[in-house]
């Protein structure tokens, strides 16, 4: 099985980039299942009815979120869609679900979507107990399990994945919009990137406008982002998983533009 996730996708750019390729990456790949993070799919910050359809649309078979999950009001009205999760960290009796198991090709896979702590200030619970928590009460149920764990700092991605080596089945990060190239499969089978990418344009600073962008660190003044115009880029990775043993084997980095 293959199984591929595709980077933030950042505003309509970048939701116009995965329509243009998603299709062919799944024809040319032999893609099985699809993830998409889609928290910066309204133009940076949130999701609206009318993204979630669109991505939806293009075979994509969930949707995760992140630290911008309730940047549009948008999302109450779709957010118990089960193609659509948010972080499983976030504080109990929240709304949408922070996990979700789907079938595909006889196999049970479940997305965890998790939020880091370090660097993002978000009120939220402690993501290495939670994803230990999930996964002890689920990994019976399931073949295969996939975390995005959408974070800032590098080294609480890294360590997540030392700390779930073995448990689950593949790792991979979000938030930073840029690609990292530490792709690898940990000691105990789990496959791990620190983070992969961004969908959405190329010249940029992590998807927005760069005059605006650089205001904004040369003043100190509230310059408002606005997404970046021109090519875009698409960033994901593919996960192949064994049939037999459901454990990864490879994991390849996607870089379009």
């Amino acid at each position: 099985m293959k199984i591929l996730a595709v980077g933030d996708i950042v505003g309509s750019a970048g939701v116009n980039e995965l329509k243009s390729k998603l299709k062919q990456i799944k024809e040319k790949e032999n893609i099985d299942f699809v993830i998409v993070n889609g928290e910066n799919s309204a133009e940076g910050m949130g999701i609206t009815e009318k993204n979630f359809n669109d991505i939806i649309s293009q075979g994509v078979d969930v949707i995760t979120m992140g630290n911008h999950t309730w940047g549009k009001k948008d999302i109450f009205k779709f957010i118990d869609n089960p193609k659509i999760i948010r972080p499983a960290n976030y504080p109990e009796g929240v709304v949408g679900k922070g996990y979700n198991i789907y079938k595909c090709k006889d196999k049970k896979i479940a997305v965890i979507n998790l939020i880091g702590r370090v660097d993002i200030n978000i009120l939220t619970e402690n993501p290495f107990l939670i994803a230990k928590k999930i996964i002890e009460k689920i990994q019976n149920q399931v073949d295969i399990i996939i975390i995005d764990f959408h974070a800032e700092a590098t080294a609480e991605k890294i360590a997540l994945g030392y700390y779930l080596d073995g448990k689950a089945t593949a790792i991979f990060g979000t938030h930073t919009h840029v690609q990292t190239a530490d792709e690898k499969i940990l000691p105990n089978g789990t496959a791990y990137i620190t983070d992969i990418g961004m969908t959405g344009p190329e010249h940029s600073v992590i998807g927005m406008n760069i005059k605006a962008s650089i205001k904004r660190f040369e003043t100190t003044l509230p310059e408002r982002y606005k997404i970046a115009e021109g090519n875009c880029i698409f960033n994901g990775v593919i996960f192949d998983i064994d049939d037999e043993t459901s454990k990864a084997t490879n994991i390849k980095r996607i870089y379009m533009n």
